[in-house]
């Protein structure tokens, strides 16, 4: 395996193992082992320089980690954002980026979201992912999962990985193989005694199905489902699981994908109507469920966006901060990302901790009151709930975090 590890740590300050900077790999960039001049013309353009700090999206991470591996074609980054409440915790993805700095964008953007998904929930876990460059229906091999492996295991437990989408159990199985810093990948207990696998994802499901509920009953008035419209942006593990809550509950759905696998096991499963990925933002339905890809609220998509309850999966859905702004402007409720989706990241803090299903089970729940309190605060204030769950998680942050899952744990033993 090429050593290719760069870090970042507070004080802005860049580290290498000086005998690998020749084999570092940087977003946007191929590193060659000779100097400028020896280069094609087009690298030769590109020259040395990192401009990882100036970054938009960094947010004073702690650390940063490009990883190539030659032989499996491994190319990925980790990235840990904050590990004030505890070792960072967050899922691996694997998605064909269309460049690096696509990736690079993503995994500094979902990191600082899992510092803040963590303390918002009451856990004592600091905030990381990984992300891999490749496509998961394709790309994936013993090696090169092993390879992946290995860098977690490098950092020494500061980063803890999981499933994310692209990946899942055979993934976590395969790094267990060579990390030990990694969760989800052995058979759990659930609530109703059966034994399961360690996948986080129908925690995640449930507990937007939970959160989905609260701005039902927020923005609409009612607490029954029966007969609300539903559209689901992608209906892959998560979004699928969510599908079906919302079936047995008595909805109506409408989804799309990209995948004509995943469009068709939800059509036959849930009996949902399909569109075509683009016209699901412009339905007239009561909720939108963005399950996918983040960035998806965005000025083109909110011209055609009519739902008055936003309430999904994906991460960083918001392109901006401003979409936010004007969300609350259109009085248009917008359940926070990472306020919505924590089901997966509590599932697999008690994984990890220890704990029974049923304290699991009720801090999942727990998702629907965290909820409340930003929508009853951004009522009062008049400001975006994006802007009070910042707030909020950070109050938490800075304050040493609540021991939530501890206050739980009590409560349901």
């Amino acid at each position: 395996m090429a050593c290719s590890r760069w870090a970042l740590h507070r004080p802005a300050t860049l580290i290498a193992n000086a005998s690998c900077i020749r084999r570092a790999h940087l977003p946007g960039e191929t590193r060659q082992a000779g100097p400028v001049r020896d280069r094609p013309p087009d690298q030769q353009e590109r020259g040395n320089h990192m401009s990882v700090f100036a970054h938009p999206d960094f947010d004073r991470h702690e650390q940063l980690v490009f990883c190539h591996d030659q032989a499996s074609g491994l190319k990925a980054i980790i990235a840990i954002h904050d590990t004030r409440l505890g070792p960072a915790l967050g899922g691996c993805r694997m998605f064909p980026y269309a460049s690096d700095e696509d990736a690079l964008r993503d995994v500094l953007r979902l990191s600082r979201g899992m510092t803040l998904k963590s303390s918002l929930a009451g856990l004592k876990l600091g905030g990381g992912k990984a992300v891999i460059i490749g496509d998961p229906h394709t790309g994936k091999s013993q090696a090169l999962l092993h390879a992946m492996g290995d860098f977690v295991d490098s950092l020494g437990g500061r980063y803890i990985t999981a499933a994310d989408s692209g990946t899942g159990d055979a993934e976590m199985q395969a790094f267990a193989q060579r990390t030990r810093h990694v969760v989800g990948a052995t058979p759990r207990t659930t609530l109703d005694g059966s034994i399961a696998s360690g996948d986080p994802s129908p925690s995640t499901a449930y507990g937007v199905f939970v959160g989905l509920n609260e701005a039902v009953r927020q923005r609409l008035g009612r607490d029954d489902l029966a007969g609300l419209k539903v559209a689901i942006q992608g209906v892959g593990h998560v979004g699928l699981g969510l599908a079906r809550h919302l079936k047995a509950a008595g909805a109506e759905l409408w989804v799309a994908d990209i995948f004509d696998a995943n469009v068709k096991q939800a059509m036959e499963e849930v009996g949902a109507n399909v569109v075509r990925p683009q016209d699901i933002y412009g339905l007239d339905v009561d909720v939108f469920a963005p399950c996918a890809m983040g960035g998806i609220l965005n000025e083109q998509t909110l011209q055609v966006l009519r739902a008055p309850v936003i309430a999904g999966a994906a991460n960083n859905q918001l392109a901006s901060a401003e979409i936010g702004v004007e969300l609350q402007r259109r009085n248009q409720l917008y359940a926070p990302d990472y306020a919505i989706n924590a089901g997966g990241i509590i599932d697999v803090y008690y994984q990890r901790n220890g704990g029974s299903a049923a304290q699991s089970d009720a801090h999942v729940k727990a998702i629907g009151d965290t909820l409340r309190e930003i929508f009853t605060r951004a009522a009062a204030s008049g400001e975006p709930t994006s802007v009070i769950a910042d707030r909020l998680a950070l109050e938490r942050l800075h304050a040493g975090g609540v021991p939530q899952a501890e206050a739980l744990k009590r409560q349901a033993s």
